[in-house]
């Protein structure tokens, strides 16, 4: 009864229009007074929400990834990879998901991913005849990789939430991120092959080649040396950040020169109204978070689990099914501070990977960035494009498709999540 009552109160707050920080805080504080628990204990957990030194790692990448939107590296990186590829059969799709790829091994972010890449590549792609809605369903999903390819921001909360190795959850990611960027080609080839609309860009000469990655390189070492660095210990993910932060800030100083002070401190404003939000979704969680574990709701989802589930897989449907349902009213981040708390103890309960996990939970909470009516990549693209939401939506439709089965593929081979961090 306690957990259907806190389920409809915080459904109840979150459609009323309340900000998704608040909604979860307020409750959380009700919770607590109605337990007759002192509302300091609101305060104690809104410090120690944040009292996190990889928490830190956040900002840092959220500002490293911001420099380099501004300082238009997305251009330098997909003239680079269209260079290589983009006379083969859907070459220009394909260039941009190897950027989206690549830039977000740099950024860890899937919204910064989105803009930087659908800048360049979206006018390239309507340029060359690829239809409307295919690409920017196709520029929308190849920006989720951005939060499952590491560093990715999520994967570091969700570390956080656990208590387990962030390198080890980064190692994991890279498998099913590659398998993604692979349906996606898989995707484009196919629709190339099928429609004779679009025109493939022509074969570039060495010369050009050469040139377009030079100017590529001081990207790709960033991306090199954060991943190199943190898979040979050499420093933390949080470590990592600040060394990219600067790396970032050195690279649109010298050798692009697109440096300026108000380029800087845009990028500082936009990494400063995020990290609040983000900060204030974490807090608000953590007050929640303490509420309903004084309430006992995870150990009732444990016996609702134990009573109705006889097995793993019955247990991952009904996740999968809450969470692309929550995901049509909840971004991802939410999601998981809402969600993996609750759902942890059953996890341990049933003896599932706690890092295979967080791999299928944080490629169900990408499909959020793609799905109406709140999926931020969908806005993003939309805003890049400058069109209705409802094209954007019929683009992305087939690729939600391609990462459900991205998901069912890692539940039949878990190896492609758990080879690379057993290594």
């Amino acid at each position: 009864m306690t957990l259907l009552v806190v389920v409809l109160c915080l459904l109840v707050l979150l459609f009323s229009g309340l900000p998704v920080a608040f909604s979860l805080a307020g409750l959380g504080t009700l919770m607590l007074m109605f337990k007759g628990l002192p509302v300091i204990m609101v305060a104690q957990n809104l410090h120690g929400a944040l009292d996190n030194f990889i928490l830190l790692s956040v900002p840092l990448f959220l500002l490293m990834s911001n420099i380099l939107l501004k300082g238009g590296v997305g251009r330098d990186l997909f003239d680079a990879v269209q260079s290589w590829v983009g006379h083969w059969p859907a070459g220009v799709g394909i260039a941009a998901l190897l950027s989206c790829g690549i830039f977000s091994a740099i950024s860890g972010s899937s919204v910064a991913t989105a803009a930087t890449v659908g800048t360049v590549a979206i006018p390239e792609m309507t340029r060359r005849g690829y239809s409307r809605s295919f690409t920017l369903g196709l520029l929308a999903a190849g920006g989720t990789l951005g939060i499952l390819i590491p560093p990715s921001i999520p994967l570091i909360v969700y570390g956080v939430i656990t208590e387990e190795s962030i390198g080890k959850l980064f190692l994991a990611g890279i498998g099913p991120g590659l398998l993604l960027l692979g349906l996606f080609s898989a995707y484009a080839i196919f629709y190339s092959v099928f429609t004779s609309a679009h025109t493939p860009s022509p074969r570039v000469s060495w010369a050009e080649r050469r040139t377009a990655t030079i100017r590529a390189l001081p990207s790709l070492f960033l991306g090199a040396t954060m991943i190199i660095g943190i898979y040979s210990g050499a420093f933390t993910p949080t470590e990592a950040s600040a060394v990219g932060a600067v790396l970032a800030l050195i690279i649109v100083i010298y050798p692009l020169r697109t440096f300026t002070w108000s380029l800087f401190f845009d990028a500082v404003r936009k990494t400063v109204a995020t990290t609040v939000v983000l900060f204030l979704v974490v807090i608000g969680a953590k007050i929640f978070g303490k509420a309903v574990t004084l309430y006992q709701v995870p150990a009732q989802v444990s016996q609702l689990v134990d009573t109705h589930v006889s097995s793993e897989w019955m247990f991952l449907l009904i996740v999968a099914a809450i969470l692309l349902f929550i995901g049509l009213f909840l971004e991802s981040l939410s999601m998981l501070l809402i969600m993996v708390p609750v759902l942890l103890p059953t996890v341990l309960g049933l003896q599932i990977d706690v890092i295979w996990f967080g791999i299928f939970f944080v490629i169900l909470i990408e499909i959020a960035l793609i799905t109406p009516p709140v999926g931020l990549n969908l806005f993003v693209i939309q805003a890049v494009a400058k069109t209705k939401l409802a094209t954007v939506v019929r683009g992305v439709t087939p690729l939600i498709f391609l990462m459900l089965l991205s998901v069912l593929l890692i539940y039949l081979f878990p190896a492609i999540v758990t080879f690379i961090p057993s290594l």
